[in-house]
This record gives structure tokens, C-alpha cells and sequence, in this order.
């Protein structure tokens, strides 16, 4: 093997490494009931108002976090016409929403129209998107050593194109649109690249600021006119049908400013957070992302290129984010990253082809660590006893009140109670059935645990210093919902000498829902 060939090899098995990596940071949101729909954000101030279909499915809700816009797309995909009524009361702003239809129409599309399907084929649209970014990329730098490496690496784990695949928006979908459509125009297809460009527009909007990189010299001339009219005529015909549709949006008037202002006001808040107590690796990850993309900007001042396109192209975003408002901007590592990722694949390409240094490319990618950090942290919900999906139906059981928090060791998990606990039980579909939960029981004290749903004893057993064998209790739902009651005969016991020490009774340990 020549030393050109060994090199291309190994730059090729580390390609296959980072796109692992990747699908294991995705796996881990994997949940046996909600499938990924954490990635929606959805959170506990929009559970009431969501829409029927999310009421009647599974899907994972944040008890003491925020949400996120996802979550908004994810229902538009069940009425894209954004004809429902049940739609204006589960939006922010449906106006707003309603204009990148792409995804929504996308998602409905693969599900075959299955409302069980939609919202899952959402959530799982920017993974589609990165592997396929993935693959153009590697074609279009191309990837062939170390500094192509890095810069096809740049994109795909910056902070814009994984926080995009974590809270499942579209700014990702648009960028993959954009980038096959450039590949498309570099192969000489100017007409299905200028179309595809339409595409991404009705994903994002501010992809259309592209459209400079798909002119031909002379720059002011009526062919790049009506280049430019044929991009953007889909998207303005789809706003027309919205504000027809809806009536005009309320959101998204802080998205611009007078220039330089948003990214003025951005470093203040991100450095300050560096010295106050918290979560030092997200401020520090906020400050590389700004700086990165601060790199990206000044590479395109340094290095004009008027005659290349991706120069153009980037200079369009330069201009962007000079004039980015403090809504885009604030927040960590905020919505900038994501807004720029057309930046951030014009950085990227040019440099790699113009061969500028690797400090350049280092610097202009140090948004990595914020892309990381959005996918860090797997939700997990404190109150969930247990879950199973089995024969088209889903189950969860969940911690009501008398419970303390989950407690594990050597994979092993069990939960104390005080004395008198309940467990909330969920089915989907809501109908009539019965499932079993299984469970190994311990108590501070020899005592006996009755388990009862109302004033019907389902089971009674004894409890005392060493785990017993799995116990079972069948418990029956009326339209997929039930409560239980765990209670004991003896008082709970302190657990040791100090006054503040928990009050334990008795321990479930490894419960686990058997269906059906």
C-alpha cells in the first residue's frame, strides 16, 4: 500500500469513526415508549394545549425544563395545510411556524400519511439530514487528508448542526437541501440546483440568502434577476397561503437589528457568565461558538473572492450576521449557530479548497464543543418507575407522591417509599386492558405491603431485611389509565441518628411492566 493510499485510508476510517460516534450520541435518546421524541422538547406548559394526536400517543414530555420550537413543527406535520383549528391554540405563533412547511410536509410524506408515524419520522428528519450532509460533504470538499477531515468534521458536529439534530428543528434539513443543491450547480445542473434552493427555502427561510452563490457573471444582470425570482417565488407563494390562511404572524420581529448591535450585545452576558456559579461548560462553549463564528466572518473580510462562489455565499451570511437582533443571539449557545450554518459550510469548503491554514480552520471551528454539549445530556424522567411497548401498545408507570428519588448501584435501581405511595399507570391506546407489574420488594423492617387500586386489594406480601423474589400484581385499566396504592402495616424508620434522615418503610427494587 503507496504512502497516498494508507493515508486515504486512514482519513476514510475516521470518517466511519465520527459518523459512529454519531449515531451512538443519537441512540442514547432511544426510549422504549417515546421512541426520540424527546428531541421535540416539548415540555409540561404545553401538554394541555398540544394537539389531539399528541394526547392520544406517546410522546415524552420535560417536566422541569423548558421546550423548544421542534415540537411546534412536529404538530404542523399532522395538518399542513395549517387548515385545523386545534393548531392556533398549540402554536406560538402559527404564522411564523407555518412558513418552513418543508419538514412538516417531509415528515407526513415518509409516515405515508400514519398518524402513528409522523410524529417519529420527525423526529428523526435531522438524523436523516446530517447522514445525508455527511455524505455530500465528503464528496463536494473532497475528503482526502487531515485538513479535509477537520473541515467535513466542522460542519457536521458544530453547535448549529447538532443542536438542530437535538431539539429537531429544520435549520439542518434546509442546510443538506443547500448543500446538494451547490453539489448539483459544481456539476453542471444549474437548473435542479436552483430548484432545490427554492426547496430549502421552504424549509428555512434565510437559506435563500444563498442565492448569490448560484449567480454567473456579469453580477447585475437579468438572468441572476430572475435566478433570484425563481428561489424565492415558492417560498413567497406559501407565505401568501399562510397569511391568507392564518393572518399575519406575530413573532420573530427581534430576529434583526441595526448592524452589529445583536453581536455587540452577545458578548457581555456570555463572558459574565464565565464568573458566576453554574454551568461553567456551557459558557465556555457559548464563548468558542461566538468567537468561531466571529473566525468565519473575518475569514471572508480577509479573503475576498468575488469570482468564487462559495465565497459570495459566505459573504451573504457575513452580512446576515452583521445585522443578526438579540432574540437570534441571546441565549446559550443560542440560535446563531444555527441560523449561520450556511456560514459554517462556506467556511468550511473554502478553506479547505483555498488551502488556508490549519489555525484558520481550528478557530473558525471551535463551535464544536457548544454542538457537543447540546447533545450531552440524556432526559430522563425522575418520576418513571417503568415503561414497555409490546403488541401495539405502549405502558409507562410513573412515581406519584410518597416516593423518593430513584436510587441505583451496579445497574441494580429501586425506589424508597415513606409508607404510603401511589404509582400512576398509562396505556397507549386508551382503551380497557390489563397489565402486570413485577417487582422485588425490601423493608427497613419486617412489615407487609398491600397494594390496593381504590378500595380493591390487588395483592398483599411481606417485606423485610433482604430482597425477596419477584412479586406480580395485575392491575386493570379503564381507557388506558389507573392508579395504585403501596402502603404498610409499620410505622417507616428512620434511617440513621441525625433528626433530618428519611423516613423509609419499604423499597421496590428493578420494577419492570410485563404486558399482555
Amino acid at each position: 500500500m503507496t504512502r497516498g493510499s494508507r493515508a486515504q485510508a486512514i482519513v476514510s476510517a475516521a470518517g466511519i469513526a465520527a459518523v459512529a460516534f454519531f449515531l451512538v450520541l443519537v441512540a442514547r435518546f432511544w426510549h422504549p415508549v417515546y421512541g426520540f421524541t424527546a428531541f421535540l422538547q416539548l415540555d409540561s406548559s404545553n401538554d394541555e394545549t398540544k394537539i389531539a394526536a399528541f394526547k392520544e400517543m406517546p410522546v415524552y414530555v420535560y417536566r422541569d425544563t423548558g421546550g423548544y420550537d421542534g415540537f411546534f413543527y412536529a404538530q404542523i406535520a399532522y395538518h399542513p395545510t395549517l387548515a385545523s383549528n386545534e393548531l392556533g391554540p398549540a402554536m406560538d405563533s402559527l404564522a411564523y411556524r407555518g412558513r418552513r412547511i418543508l419538514a412538516p410536509v417531509l415528515a407526513r410524506a415518509l409516515a405515508l400519511g400514519n398518524p402513528r408515524w409522523i410524529v417519529h419520522v420527525y423526529s428523526l428528519l435531522n438524523v436523516a439530514a446530517w447522514l445525508a450532509l455527511a455524505a455530500i460533504l465528503w464528496r463536494m470538499l473532497p475528503v482526502r487528508d487531515a485538513r479535509g477531515w477537520l473541515a467535513w468534521a466542522g460542519v457536521l458536529f458544530s453547535a448549529g448542526s447538532l443542536s438542530s439534530v437535538r431539539l429537531a428543528l429544520p435549520d439542518l434539513i434546509a442546510l443538506a437541501i443547500l448543500a446538494g443543491a451547490l453539489l448539483l450547480l459544481e456539476r453542471g445542473n444549474a437548473a435542479r440546483a436552483l430548484g432545490t434552493l427554492a426547496m430549502a427555502g421552504l424549509a428555512r427561510e434565510t437559506t435563500l440568502a444563498a442565492v448569490p452563490g448560484f449567480w454567473e457573471r456579469p453580477w447585475l444582470s437579468m438572468r441572476n434577476v430572475v435566478r433570484t425570482v425563481i428561489a424565492a417565488a415558492p417560498l413567497a407563494a406559501w407565505v401568501a397561503y399562510v397569511r391568507w390562511r392564518v393572518g399575519p404572524g406575530g413573532t420573530g420581529m427581534r430576529n434583526l437589528d441595526w448592524p452589529l448591535l445583536g453581536w455587540i450585545g452577545k458578548w457581555a452576558p456570555t463572558v459574565a457568565a464565565l464568573r458566576e456559579p453554574g454551568e461553567h461548560l456551557l459558557a465556555w462553549a457559548t464563548l468558542l461558538a461566538a468567537i468561531g463564528l466571529t473566525v468565519q466572518a473575518a475569514f471572508f473580510v480577509r479573503h475576498p473572492r468575488l469570482q468564487e462562489r462559495w465565497w459570495r455565499l459566505g459573504a451573504a451570511y457575513v452580512l446576515l450576521l452583521v445585522v443578526l437582533g438579540p432574540a437570534v443571539w441571546e441565549g446559550f449557545p443560542g440560535a446563531a449557530t444555527r441560523v449561520l450554518l450556511p456560514l459554517t459550510l462556506a467556511f468550511n469548503v473554502l478553506a479547505c479548497r483555498e488551502r488556508a491554514t490549519v489555525a484558520w480552520l481550528l478557530a473558525g471551528n471551535l463551535a464544536i464543543g457548544a454542538g457537543l454539549v447540546a447533545i450531552k445530556d440524556v432526559p430522563r424522567d425522575p418520576t418513571e418507575l417503568a415503561a414497555a411497548r409490546a403488541h401495539g401498545a405502549a405502558y409507562v408507570a410513573s412515581l406519584r407522591e410518597g416516593w423518593y428519588d430513584r436510587e441505583s448501584e451496579k445497574r441494580v435501581e429501586w425506589f424508597w417509599s415513606r409508607g404510603r405511595s401511589t404509582v400512576a399507570l398509562e396505556a397507549w391506546p386508551k382503551r380497557d386492558a390489563a397489565v402486570r407489574l413485577e417487582f422485588a420488594l425490601r423493608g427497613m423492617s419486617p412489615r407487609t405491603v398491600v397494594v390496593r387500586q381504590g378500595d380493591h386489594e390487588l395483592w398483599r406480601g411481606e417485606a423485610g431485611d433482604a430482597i425477596t423474589s419477584r412479586q406480580v400484581v395485575d392491575i386493570p385499566l379503564a381507557m388506558g389509565r389507573a392508579t395504585i396504592e403501596f402502603s404498610s402495616d409499620a410505622e417507616p424508620v428512620r434511617e440513621g441518628p441525625n433528626p433530618d434522615a428519611r423516613l423509609l418503610s419499604f423499597a421496590l427494587y428493578e420494577p419492570r411492566i410485563v404486558t399482555p
